[in-house]
């Protein structure tokens, strides 16, 4: 079995529509961290669903990014907000 190469960029034409799964405590705002964390730059956001025991829930966070750098620095800020548990 051959072992997958995960050093490769990602191919993209920029700008490009970008998609952040987000889980959180299911009593956070994520519209608005959203919106914080993106500085009024143009998203949209939806929730997805909740966790099987109702205390999670995961949003779609959706966004044009201009470049790879722009992408990767949106990723580290979703990641350091003490709201957001995971991000994918």
């Amino acid at each position: 079995m051959e072992k997958a190469d995960n050093t490769k960029e990602l191919k993209l034409d920029f700008p490009a529509k970008w998609q952040y799964k987000l889980i959180m405590p299911k009593d956070n705002d994520a519209k608005k961290i959203a919106k914080d964390i993106l500085n009024g730059k143009e998203h949209k956001i939806t929730k997805s669903q909740n966790s099987s025991k109702g205390k999670y829930t995961s949003h779609t966070l959706e966004v044009s990014v201009n470049n790879h750098e722009e992408r990767k620095a949106i990723f580290e800020d979703l990641k350091k907000h003490k709201d957001i548990k995971f991000v994918l």
